[in-house]
């Protein structure tokens, strides 16, 4: 995952690696460009099955990210 999104960085392709807060702390370590940790399940991170509403405020939070220029960025997603 980091080693993919690294080379698109470097390509001049934006990256936002939407993940479980549970992998905050290797996903730190590895600083990446931009990082958006979500109080979901694992195997979950833009929320609940079915949760059309939780999982669009994800993904609008995602790509306000790539908006941002300063890198990296981690930012925690407020719990519902």
């Amino acid at each position: 995952m980091g080693h993919v999104a690294r080379l698109m960085e470097e390509a001049g392709i934006p990256t936002v690696v939407v993940a479980v807060a549970a992998f905050e702390q290797p996903l730190r370590k590895m600083a990446l460009a931009r990082v958006l940790l979500t109080p979901f399940l694992m195997g979950r991170p833009v929320g609940p099955v079915g949760d059309a509403k939780t999982q669009k405020q994800v993904l609008r939070a995602a790509l306000g990210m790539l908006e941002s220029t300063q890198r990296p960025t981690v930012t925690v997603f407020p719990q519902a």
